[in-house]
């Protein structure tokens, strides 16, 4: 019989063995509530098995090994492996196609390049002989020994996980596929299918709303079907050119051009496209605790994204207030005029030696006040001694006389 499900060891139970059970022979196990269509990225569901691989061991545990159906809504059928070792795969379960980034599964899909590598260079991308000449693999390779081999080498670097045991043309593909993956610096990841990030943004009157980045797998320009809310004189414009835009393509940034005079409104636009779901996309589960697969080839899917803006109208400019009456002007003062600077004094000269070259003292000014006083007593004396003796003349005068 084969087990359609993933099961992880024998200690794991519940649920998800019932489920395997049921679809082990031939039962539809309970399908899970179909959720509401996620717009803006792919959908599929896990409707059974592609192909069945050789049993492995990983890190000790006998491990059975699958590849998946996964049913997109267009009916586009993918196959696709597990990159969580960890987790069972719930039957019927509603997948949505995500980035690489967004891994939700127990293990740290750490190097998700090199998973992507794997996967263009594994089974089914290269036939089960190509492989096993590749890797000089012992006797006759079958397309189990190469689908297990593939798988053993995804569950190495999403989950760092070991093959301890299988067929030796599995682990000699599995060595292969592992050492040649090793010498990778990186694998870019494959461009979303179509997706506008963020769906929906809020802004202003008389800014630009909205930063919408777009990514896809298209190649060429996706025209643009703008939604009926749209007001007039809101234009979608490029963010690098500021023109308007009509169609846009992989990496593209837009937003709503919203004049300063609108009033609180909304604006929506949506993109539609035949675009390539292509190898090495991440599906994780909605609504439910299932594997998560990685697609092992592309497929062609019709997918629609859209987003939104909602704007609230300019505030009113505060009114001017009336202007106050001018002063009346302050006369300006005179300006104080700056006093002319009193001359210096001229030194006076140093008396000139004689001709005896005999030095002489300067005479200072205690000096010459000195000399002046002098001079004063001396013609006070001498006014005196003439009073006297005029004196002394008229006293004998008037003797004679008497």
């Amino acid at each position: 019989m084969t087990d359609l499900t993933l099961p992880r060891s024998a200690a794991r139970v519940g649920l998800s063995a019932a489920a395997a059970g049921l679809l082990a022979f031939g039962l539809a196990a309970p399908a899970a509530a179909e959720p509401e269509p996620y717009e803006g990225s792919v959908r599929g569901q896990y409707v059974d098995n592609a192909e069945s691989g050789e049993p492995v061991w990983m890190n000790g545990e006998r491990t059975r090994v699958s590849l998946f159906n996964l049913e997109l809504e267009n009916g586009t059928t993918l196959t696709t492996y597990c990159i969580d070792l960890e987790t069972s795969i719930v039957g019927r379960a509603w997948y949505r196609e995500d980035a690489w980034a967004n891994y939700p599964g127990k293990g740290d899909f750490a190097e998700p390049a090199k998973v992507h590598w794997v996967l263009q260079n594994g089974y089914p991308a290269a036939s089960a002989a190509e492989l096993a000449e590749a890797a000089d693999a012992p006797g006759r390779a079958s397309d189990s020994h190469a689908l297990s081999a593939t798988q053993a080498a995804i569950w190495h670097f999403s989950n760092g996980a070991e093959l301890t045991r299988a067929d030796p043309a599995t682990t000699a593909i599995y060595e292969y596929l592992i050492g040649n993956a090793e010498e990778l610096d990186q694998t870019a990841e494959p461009d979303a299918t179509l997706s506008i990030t963020p769906s929906e943004a809020t802004g202003q009157a008389g800014e630009t709303v909205g930063e919408f980045l777009i990514e896809t797998s298209f190649e060429g320009d996706i025209p643009v079907e703008l939604g009926t809310d749209v007001p007039e004189g809101v234009d979608l414009v490029d963010l690098e050119t500021g023109e308007e835009v009509t169609a846009v393509g992989n990496g593209d940034t837009v937003g709503f051009s919203v004049p300063e005079d609108a009033e609180d409104g909304s604006a929506s636009f949506s993109l539609s496209a035949s675009a390539t779901v292509q190898t090495g996309r991440l599906f994780k589960g909605e609504e439910v605790e299932t594997q998560t697969l990685i697609t092992a080839e592309e497929g062609e899917v019709e997918v629609t994204a859209s987003a939104s803006v909602d704007w609230t109208a300019a505030p009113e400019p505060s009114p001017s207030p009336s202007p106050s009456p001018s002063p009346s002007p302050t006369p300006t003062p005179e300006p104080t005029p700056t006093p002319e600077p009193s001359p210096t004094p001229t030194p006076t000269p140093e008396p000139t030696p004689d001709d005896n070259n005999t030095p002489s003292l300067p005479v200072t000014g205690g000096a010459l006040a000195g000399l002046v006083a002098a001079g004063v007593a001396a013609l006070g004396a001498g006014a005196g001694a003439i009073y006297l003796s005029r004196k002394r003349k008229a006293d004998n005068t008037d003797s004679l006389e008497g």
